[in-house]
């Protein structure tokens, strides 16, 4: 697969089309590790006349005392082989030495007072800090490190009043998906003593206008143990007044007939209207209901349809202005009256153009439009009739995080790219200034490595882009350690943003590749629905030609390959090994959804149907049987050196998935590459988890891949 130049890009593409012997070879194994012993039932479901074993079935019983002590045995051997490999402790430190760091996240402002996320480093976790100007030095209002004795409580969520006097926030234990709600007076720094909310989920934390209370969504409480496996349904929308007890909270909003919808609640800034935005599954598809609370109304549908995605960015009276990929599969910008919001009555503000819309806001009188131009951030600002101002002048790389209001002067936004640590900025909206708030000082020098963009050519002949990071000098013979990267899916959005790890990677002489996959976001929903359902095998291809295309170019070969990915980017590597395991020398699949058969039956899993479809459905069941990574591991066949990835306490993507995974690989595999899983405790799916944590998590991994690519030199 050769590259193709993004000329449009001005990026180098005159890559190399020779191929030479990489100057070691692969790695020879003298014997197969000895695993645990993995117990075997005799037990089969039929799916629409199939049979199909599941051997490991009591596996999903994750919490019993035999899935518990199944887990120690496997972390033991997995323990062992990671403590004898000598690059560990170097990497470890080096690690730490480059997270060791001050950085901010983006500041926001109520009622004149400023509110902003700080680690100083090797924080656990960041510190909640207000301050009287977004450069202040400020003092602490909430820090987690404090809530428990080993770092597993996280804040996941916080939304301070309008009158600034109130901040309400949410923290998850042990890397659950699962929120408590409490409140804080931001003058005391004390919690208040009645305001403690219990089963919220999937959630936003929205105050009423007058300050009273906070509108959020919660689920029914799960039976006794079932908190990380049991299913969700029947979310509702409540109304929570300060100072009052749980039991008193308002029932808003829910929908007994519609038991797979999430539903939640906010108020539009100017406060005249409650907006519940309604979701069914995970295809990126809602609806909007609203009511008028001046004229205290009934519940009104807006757009009662769940075809398209729709979002409430500014309203005028009865005039909205709306962000919608309705007709415009990039998006666009409309204007609508909510009595008559019939699409025929639509006016477009912004239409769509050639890049797909990754964010909107209204902030500073002012649209904010932040696009993905080749999956990397633009940011263009229109006035709210739609005329074009200008665009923000950045560097390859990523915006996130914007935070104001409609009525601010200034608004902020972080950036960051491959070799750019995130740094937050200031627009002033008067002078068109464009300003940073903190920018970090890392411990390495970025004029060392150098990034690039290419594309490439997948199985079906589509064009797919791709990044390559590596330290400038590289050459192209083939012998370059390479670490591929994929999602592919959920309209996720893969782009540059900087990672102390990938520094580590590229300093011991690895390559980074980052592959934008149909599936994702970076080009619309089109592509994001040329990667989902009956054609998920793009999703595959596209990785698989990436990879071939990183050798055909001679960055790397099959002995010095390894790919990654989580959650769904876990499936990715999973299917993709299983379908070309002579292509990889290792992989590393993160808590990922292995069991395309059964992830339905679990937590949030039913809402993932609408991007993978069903094994319940006759015709996706052969589909989803085809790829599943569990079904499709083969007896005798030569595996990469595999490492496992997950948590105790993913109650997103159940490590039931990858318990039941590593247990065939472990029994089909014919090589003598290991086949590991590390099951990481009071942790969860990803957010949250602890600084300490994620530091050893990412040694252990690019330790396990310098044993079996090879690595012998190190920085």
């Amino acid at each position: 697969m050769a590259f193709i130049g993004l000329l449009a890009l001005g990026m180098v593409s005159s890559c190399s089309r020779r191929l030479t012997r990489a100057r070691s070879g692969p790695v020879v194994y003298q014997e197969a590790l000895a695993y645990p012993t993995t117990r075997t039932v005799d037990h089969q479901d039929e799916y629409h006349g199939t049979a199909v074993a599941d051997p490991y079935r009591w596996l999903e019983d994750f919490q019993s005392d035999e899935a518990k002590a199944w887990v120690a045995a496997q972390n033991e051997v997995t323990n062992a082989h990671l403590a004898s490999i000598q690059s560990r402790p170097r990497i470890k430190k080096r690690l730490e030495s480059l997270w060791n760091y001050q950085r901010f996240g983006v500041p926001w402002s109520e009622a004149g007072r400023y509110f902003f996320f700080r680690n100083d480093g090797l924080q656990d976790h960041a510190v909640l800090y207000t301050a009287d100007s977004p450069q202040g030095e400020g003092r602490i209002l909430l820090d987690p490190n404090t809530m428990s004795d080993d770092k597993s409580v996280s804040v996941a969520d916080t939304s301070v009043s309008r009158d600034g006097r109130y901040l309400a926030y949410a923290i998850s234990r042990g890397g659950s998906d699962w929120r408590e709600i409490f409140v804080r007076d931001v003058e005391t720094g004390e919690d208040l003593a009645a305001d403690h909310i219990q089963w919220v989920k999937f959630s936003s934390i929205n105050w009423a206008i007058d300050n009273s209370g906070f509108y959020y969504s919660r689920m029914p409480a799960p039976e006794d143990g079932a908190a990380l496996k049991a299913a969700n349904y029947n979310q509702k929308v409540y109304f929570h007044r300060v100072g009052t007890p749980q039991a008193e909270d308002t029932l808003i909003y829910e929908r007994p007939d519609q038991p797979e919808w999430g539903l939640s609640a906010g108020m539009t800034e100017d406060g005249q209207y409650l907006v519940i935005w309604v979701w069914r599954g995970s295809g990126g598809k809602n609806t909007i209901f609203y009511r008028d609370l001046a004229q205290d109304g009934p519940i009104t549908p807006l757009f009662s349809e769940f075809d398209a995605r729709y979002v409430p960015i500014a309203t005028d009276g009865t005039k909205w202005t709306v962000f919608t990929n309705k007709g415009a599969p990039k998006g666009r910008i409309v204007s609508l009256d909510i009595a008559r919001p019939d699409v025929a009555n639509w006016h477009e503000v912004v239409p769509e153009s050639r890049f797909a819309i990754d964010d909107v806001e209204v902030m500073g009188e002012r649209i904010v439009v932040n696009r993905m131009e080749y999956a990397r951030s633009k940011v263009s600002l229109y006035r709210l009739d739609g005329t074009f101002e200008k665009e923000l002048p950045l560097p390859l790389g990523s915006v996130g995080g914007f935070r104001g209001k409609r009525a601010d002067s200034e608004l902020f936004f972080s950036f960051s790219s491959f070799t750019i640590p995130s740094a937050t900025y200031r627009y002033d909206v008067a002078s068109g200034k464009l300003s940073p708030v903190r920018k970090p000082k890392v411990d390495f020098d970025p004029s060392k490595f150098t990034t690039r963009q290419v594309a490439y050519t997948s199985r079906d002949g589509q064009d797919v882009t791709m990044f390559i990071v590596h330290k400038k000098g590289l050459v192209l013979d083939g012998s370059n350690p390479t670490l591929l990267y994929g999602y592919g899916g959920f309209n996720a959005k893969m782009r540059p943003r900087f990672n102390p790890a990938r520094i580590v990677w590229m300093e011991w002489g690895g390559v980074y590749a980052l592959a934008n996959l149909r599936g994702g976001g970076e080009y619309g929903e089109a592509w994001h629905r040329a990667g989902m359902r009956d054609k998920k095998q793009n999703v595959f291809d596209d990785f698989i030609a990436a990879g071939e295309a990183l050798i055909t170019n001679g960055y790397t070969s099959k002995s010095k390959l390894a790919i990654q990915g989580g959650s769904n980017g876990g499936l990715l590597v999973g299917a993709c090994m299983n379908q070309r395991p002579d292509l990889f020398a290792a992989c590393l699949p993160a808590v990922g959804v292995m069991d395309m058969l059964r992830f339905q039956e679990f937590t949030i899993g039913r809402a993932w149907v609408a991007e993978y479809g069903s094994s319940a459905d006759p015709k996706m069941f052969p589909v989803l049987y085809r790829y599943s990574p569990l079904h499709n591991i083969k007896n005798g066949v030569s595996y990469p050196a595999t490492l496992v990835t997950t948590a105790d306490r993913d109650d997103r993507v159940v490590p039931a998935h990858s318990f039941k995974y590593i247990a065939r690989l472990q029994a089909a595999q014919g090589g003598k590459a290991p086949v590991l899983i590390r099951v990481e405790t009071q942790a969860g799916h990803g957010a949250g988890t602890s600084t300490s944590k994620y530091i050893e998590l990412v040694a252990d991994q690019y330790a396990f891949l310098t044993r079996h690519l090879g690595m012998r030199r190190g920085p």
